[in-house]
């Protein structure tokens, strides 16, 4: 929790740095050359509190709250377009201010005033706050996508108040600076009220490049500062090594790990009557943590059917547990569609608010958790692999509990397609990337603009790993969206396979596309979700595999230009 609290506070630290920021700095230099304790303090600690807030509840709250902040927002502006008109004119100033005073909040009064109201200052820090709507580099994705993840709790919101209290931190000091540097100003120059009026003038532009969208995007764009390398750096050095894996060896004694949490927290079951921890005493139970879009949870399904089909005869039940990663995973339909389509008979508890998920302390997709007849967790592995050792695992576990005369053997499927098992190690591997803003990493198209339709134009050549949107999308936090046909998304890669989450618009209506690869037709290398000229359709929303190399791995430019809009693009993996 320490090392989240110091990441989150000097990524606050770092927003200052970020273009995204400069509209809000003429608000909070309005107030320069007044008392910091009774004008600034009170501004920035509003500003830091109210962004905390809007934050938690854009990640926990969903799109509810995503829209009320909206129309905040819009009374933000309104607010502060009309300090800028008190700053432009003492006679406007006067005449506004008028019936705020009768209503006991005065917005502002004149520059050479020291009797500013806290609760005033306050008020303009609250309408800035529901402004500030900094660039998501890597360190507030990853608070935010945790607190999508985990709920609502003190954590989330001590950490997004964190993150704020390092923006007001640098925010405050460059407050200080330009306090000295127009007091400078009024005593040298006789400047006072130019100042005010230029910071008036500055005001109103910021209120205007917020209304829009500059913020987040022309300004994001065209700035030469970037923050996103050093928050990776940052994060790199802070996030914890992944936890060694346990390796289970034939006839050693397994560690009693726990006792299997309850099963009640699914919201729905699949293929079964819901299933308690009592009623599978008596049994061996597999349990499988899943979501349908996850590749490596694909690749790892083969294997969990065939233990499913060996051994459901001699005790061993298998759970999957589908903790979904995105909001359409949620969706009990595509759920149910994906199972059949996987060919999952074995049932699936459908752990949407992550009940299960959180009592096992899981963290990982896909994880398994091997439990013996008397209730008790024995062994776990994370992620693909191990397949051998685990099917161990489960014949130790039916032995301990009575069962004799196994089938012999190893289970050994043979997958296709997405289910086929990843090529060789490859330390040059493409990492996982999301399209979303939330997660996005090494996006090579200018800054992203947040939840708002824009134009992309991808680099004419990509580095490893880079990839870019272009033609007009709107980038929300977990996908973009095209809206007009005709878009595209490039990325250079490594690896054998390439995999993307994809979805057809909110109408449902298919989305045909084509692929490249370094500006050819894909041939004996397409994916088994296009053909061999590159052409596919987005019928719902899974993981489409659209490359799959013939000959190894290797570095490729991949194109694929959707013909029709609305599509939904969500992930990359490779493989």
């Amino acid at each position: 929790m320490l090392l989240l609290l110091i990441l989150a506070y000097f990524g606050g630290v770092l927003t200052i740095l970020s273009p995204c920021i400069l509209p809000v700095l003429p608000f909070v230099f309005a107030r320069a050359d007044r008392p910091f304790a009774r004008n600034g303090l009170p501004m920035l600690v509003g500003m830091a509190l109210t962004f905390a807030v809007v934050a938690t509840l854009a990640a926990v709250g969903g799109g509810w709250a995503i829209r009320a902040n909206q129309y905040g927002r819009l009374l933000a502006l309104a607010v502060l377009a009309v300090l800028g008109l008190t700053l432009l004119s003492e006679r406007v100033a006067e005449w506004i201010s008028r019936p705020f005073v009768a209503l006991g909040n005065k917005l502002t009064q004149q520059s050479d005033s020291h009797d500013d109201s806290v609760l005033s200052a306050a008020g303009l820090g609250v309408a800035t706050g529901l402004l500030w709507a900094p660039c998501a580099g890597p360190i507030l994705g990853l608070l935010l996508t945790g607190a999508a993840l985990n709920g609502a709790s003190v954590q989330t919101t001590v950490l997004l108040l964190t993150y704020a209290g390092g923006a007001a931190t640098s925010l405050a000091l460059a407050l200080a600076i330009g306090g000295k540097v127009f007091a400078l100003m009024k005593r040298s120059l006789g400047a006072g009220e130019w100042v005010r009026r230029a910071l008036g003038a500055l005001v109103l532009a910021g209120v205007a490049a917020i209304a829009l969208g500059l913020d987040t995007g022309l300004l994001t764009r065209v700035s030469l500062a970037s923050t996103g390398g050093i928050e990776q750096r940052l994060i790199e050095v802070a996030r914890p090594a992944s936890p060694a894996q346990p390796v289970a060896k034939v006839g050693e004694p397994l560690s009693i790990e726990g006792e299997l949490p309850p099963l009640d927290g699914a919201t729905q079951w699949l293929n079964s009557p819901p299933l308690t921890a009592q009623s599978l005493r008596g049994k061996v139970v597999l349990i499988d943590f899943w979501t349908y879009s996850c590749i490596n949870c694909i690749r790892t399904l083969p294997y969990v059917r065939g233990w499913a089909d060996k051994y459901k005869d001699h005790g061993l039940v298998v759970i999957g547990v589908h903790a979904p990663e995105f909001a359409f995973e949620k969706d009990p339909h595509n759920v149910t569609h994906a199972v059949k389509d996987l060919g999952v008979d074995y049932p699936v508890a459908l752990d949407n608010n992550y009940v299960i998920w959180k009592s096992f302390g899981n963290e990982y997709w896909p994880a398994h958790y091997f439990v013996d007849a008397k209730g008790r967790i024995r062994h776990h592995h994370f992620g693909e692999g191990a397949y051998a050792e685990s099917e161990d695992v489960i014949r130790q576990l039916l032995t301990e509990a009575g069962q004799k005369n196994l089938p012999a053997g190893y289970v050994q499927p043979n997958a296709k397609g997405a289910e086929a098992a990843a090529g060789e190690h490859d330390d040059k591997l493409s990492p996982e990337t999301y399209v979303g803003y939330a997660r996005a990493e090494s996006f090579a198209g200018g800054q992203m603009t947040h939840d708002n339709s824009s134009t992309y134009r991808a680099p004419q050549t990509l580095t490893a790993n880079q990839w870019a949107l272009d033609g007009h999308w709107t980038v929300g936090e977990e996908n973009a969206r095209l809206d007009d046909a005709g878009g595209r998304i490039a990325y250079r890669f490594h690896g054998r396979d390439l995999h993307l989450v994809l979805g057809p618009g909110p109408d449902g209506k298919p989305v045909r596309f084509r692929v490249l690869i370094d500006g050819k037709v894909p041939g004996p290398d397409h994916g088994m979700d296009i053909d061999a000229d590159g052409n596919g359709t987005v019928t719902v929303q899974r993981l489409y595999q659209l490359v799959r190399q013939a000959n190894g791995s290797g570095e490729h430019t991949f194109e694929i230009t959707f013909l029709d809009a609305g599509v939904q693009a969500y992930a990359f993996t490779f493989g």
